[in-house]
């Protein structure tokens, strides 16, 4: 996804002095390779300089022990091994050998002993069907043939396309910077190579939890041992008339993405129906197509609700100055023909619609299986299901958050692989608690907020350095405990926040 660029700092292949590393971080290149040089105390490593997800430059990231984590989307890999052992990042990085010798550092060659021991895996099962074909069903395939899983994998996927890249079909995809080549998370022969069956087009029609049998839509029985339930959630439809005509989009796979740029290509004008993150994406990725934008929803403020007056304040400043024209406090409710009906009485003509009003989760298979549920599929710290054997994973699953000491449900695309791969590594056996801090980020033109944590309610907003300016730490507070912050160009700060959640518990 990045261009080529010149390789940066000394070249580490003829040597730099061991002073040179006083800071803790060195970044050099072995010929056209940027590899990073850390210490962590005693203990000098070398690691590939960028994150395998974005290509995050590590060299500005957080040093947590033996880890290192992205400062861009807070992925952390082991500098021991170079593996991913937190996403967004899915691919490991490699890790050379560092020479010390008459007072310098060489390197040379990559190590060729990173992989690390793989557990033991006798009461492993034989059969795995997931149920799911987005963030968390491709993570836990793809951590089960990491983690050397040797029976069988059944992934059955409702989509037309394999498991893509979700955050950019309403980022750059969407905006046309990014090529449709950048999306799939793997190739296409990669699911061949490790015998992962993902079957595309498949409905699940039931789950016999009795004799552990998954019914598709077509009729066929497919046997499992274990069972991960990775249904996702659906876009919430609008119900108002004119919705169901052919100019009404919402936004959630790759063939929605397809659609709306096919519209985008002949449009003038465009209204986006809800403020939320996916409906602001969108208006930003079709103004980078110069087409005329409004959005309608009914709040005061746009993401007022996650982020508070200030933020939602700011992040419209940053929609109006590229030109996107809002509708606050107001509701769509007509849609005929090229006409959108207001409540106010307004009545916009466009070319097309964007629905942006939200998600629901998918449980109909779940209630239908007879597993418990509370506005998501609970589970426990291992995110097994009321049915043993049956995990959860993703949009669905509601689970014991340690740090806010309350059940939650998080429709966020980190939070979805990070679950998928520990559901993945307790479906060997592994008994690995979900503990992880929820993240997610969004891109607003040249704005990325980064939001760590989980705060539904909160009495105090803390702000550190300057909305407007762009450099800023949001603390979302209740009763003097931060509860999640958010940020602006405050990378490190974010990471560290992240650290000091992950140390406390409700």
């Amino acid at each position: 996804m990045v261009e080529d660029q010149s390789p940066s700092g000394p070249d580490l292949t003829q040597g730099v002095p061991v002073a040179a590393l006083d800071e803790g971080k060195l970044l050099g290149h072995v010929g056209q390779r940027d590899v990073l040089l850390l210490r962590v105390e005693d203990e000098i490593y070398g690691i590939d300089a960028y994150c395998s997800h974005y290509h995050g430059p590590l060299a500005e990231g957080l040093v947590v022990e033996n880890t290192v984590r992205c400062p861009w989307h807070h992925a952390c890999f082991d500098l021991r091994s170079g593996e991913a052992i937190r996403a967004p990042a899915l691919s490991s990085l490699s890790c050379w050998h560092v020479d010390k010798r008459d007072g310098h550092l060489f390197v040379q060659h990559k190590r060729d002993d990173q992989k690390l021991a793989q557990p033991s895996q006798s009461a492993a099962p034989e059969r795995i069907v997931i149920i799911g074909g987005g963030a968390a069903g491709f993570a836990a395939a793809q951590m089960l043939r990491r983690r050397d899983f040797q029976g069988s994998i059944v992934m059955l996927s409702a989509d037309s396309a394999a498991p893509v890249d979700r955050p950019n079909l309403s980022k750059d995809y969407l905006a046309g910077s990014a090529p449709e080549e950048w999306l799939p998370l793997r190739p296409d022969n990669y699911y061949s190579k490790a015998k992962i069956d993902l079957r595309l087009r498949t409905e699940v029609s039931s789950i016999d939890t009795s004799s552990q049998v998954v019914v598709t839509a077509g009729g066929e029985k497919i046997p499992y041992d274990r069972l991960l339930l990775a249904t996702g959630a659906e876009p919430v439809s609008l119900t108002l008339p004119g919705a169901d005509q052919t100019n009404v989009y919402t936004l959630r796979t790759l063939d929605d993405s397809r659609a709306i740029i096919g519209a985008a290509k002949t449009a003038r004008r465009a209204v986006v129906i809800g403020a939320s993150f996916i409906g602001l994406e969108v208006a930003a990725a079709l103004r980078a197509r110069e087409i005329e934008v409004h959005v309608v929803a009914p709040s005061k403020r746009p993401m007022e609700r996650v982020l508070g007056s200030q933020m939602g304040d700011f992040i419209r400043a940053i929609h109006e100055e590229h030109g996107v024209i809002f509708h606050l406090e107001d509701k769509a409710v007509a849609i005929e023909g090229l006409n959108v009906r207001l409540e106010s009485g307004a009545v916009h003509e466009v070319d097309f619609v964007v629905a942006g009003v939200g998600v629901r989760p998918r449980l109909a298979l779940a209630e239908q299986a007879g597993l418990a549920l509370d506005n998501g599929v609970v589970v426990d710290s291992y995110l097994e299901t009321s049915v043993p054997g049956i995990y959860a994973a993703g949009d669905i699953a509601r689970w014991p958050d340690p740090h806010s000491g309350q059940n939650i449900r998080v429709e966020h695309w980190v939070v979805a692989e990070r679950q998928g791969q520990v559901a993945a590594l307790n479906m060997l056996g592994q008994q690995q608690k979900f503990d992880a801090v929820p993240f997610f980020w969004s891109q607003h033109y040249d704005v990325p907020i980064n939001y760590v944590g989980h705060a539904e309610k909160w009495d105090t907003i803390v702000v550190d350095g300057d909305i407007k300016a762009k450099d800023c730490m949001l603390q979302y507070k209740s009763g003097g405990r931060v509860l999640a912050t958010a940020s602006i160009y405050r990378d490190i700060e974010s990471l560290e926040a992240e650290v000091r959640m992950e140390h406390e518990t409700a």
